[in-house]
């Protein structure tokens, strides 16, 4: 191996990147690419994650998956979570539109927004658990506020579980959505807006026509991670209900089927389908929403 001194600065270059990125690219085969590829490999046998044996079954695994309808059906919950994410990035971008100006300890109102975001999903599962029984903390303050009808088994209704789950996602993901809004609004010169008042802009005109606009990128990539992300929900179903009373997701039910009932290739497959959806999804919205020229 020759001499770094005795390199070119280019080829010397070359060398440090190559190094610098062994490691980072061989973690990312190691876990990311090659279990994609078993993933594959898998979907197409009737192993059942225990024996040494794997009985190719070629494409039944995914005649089973689209003959039945018990498999898709549960998408109709992540309906619930696609509304949700519209409420999520509405409630981040208001946050952050306000946050922008100059607001009386904004600080550490970004502090109470963003603070969810470091929380686990599996602790958030766990407190919202308590926040939504029967006796929990939600129909404690309704009870305080004179509003003890409203009062419900809101994880036991099959009409409202949903919505309850889905709340608890708005409240834990509206802090990563508000700290991007704000970041890429506070980017936009305060001329701007200083030119605008000029011309008798309000904080309404400054919001449609300067600020929507100039993150419109931003706004785009943010509902990309979304709607991706209610496809494939899990932790918060998972931790609060086990996917019981209705509550079950696509990625629930493949994790059920994976280890509950060890079919391991089937679970595969599944997995595969939701990853083909998910990135058919990615391309629909490319395409729905065209980049400006």
């Amino acid at each position: 191996m020759p001499k770094l001194s005795n390199l070119s600065y280019k080829n010397q270059r070359i060398l440090i990147i190559i190094l610098f990125s062994l490691v980072p690219v061989a973690l990312l085969l190691t876990f990311s690419y090659l279990p994609v590829f078993k993933m594959f490999q898998y979907s197409f046998t009737s192993w059942d994650g225990l024996s040494k044996d794997m009985e190719y079954v070629g494409f039944e695994n995914y005649k089973t998956i689209f003959s039945k309808p018990e498999y898709f059906a549960v998408f109709k919950v992540s309906l619930y979570y696609f509304f949700a994410t519209f409420v999520q990035m509405g409630l981040a971008l208001y946050f952050a539109t306000i946050l922008s100006f100059n607001v009386r300890a904004k600080n550490w109102f970004k502090g109470i927004l963003f603070f969810p975001t470091l929380l686990n999903g599996v602790a958030i599962g766990f407190i919202f658990l308590f926040f939504f029984k029967p006796e929990g903390t939600l129909n404690t303050i309704l009870d305080l506020l004179g509003l003890g009808a409203l009062q419900q088994k809101w994880l036991l209704n099959p009409n409202l579980i949903n919505i309850s789950l889905a709340t608890a996602s708005v409240w834990r993901y509206m802090g990563m959505n508000f700290i991007i809004f704000l970041g890429a609004i506070s980017s936009i010169g305060s001329d701007i807006y200083e030119a605008s008042e000029i011309d008798g802009a309000n904080r309404w005109h400054q919001f449609l026509h300067i600020i929507i606009p100039s993150i419109k990128r931003i706004l785009q990539l943010n509902l990309i991670l979304a709607i991706s992300g209610a496809i494939g929900v899990f932790e918060i179903p998972y931790v609060m209900t086990g996917g019981s009373n209705g509550s079950g997701t696509f990625v629930i039910q493949t994790v059920d089927v994976a280890f509950k009932y060890s079919k391991l290739g089937l679970a595969s497959a599944m997995a595969v389908v939701l990853l083909i959806i998910v990135i058919l999804v990615t391309i629909l919205q490319r395409v729905l929403i065209k980049e400006e020229k």
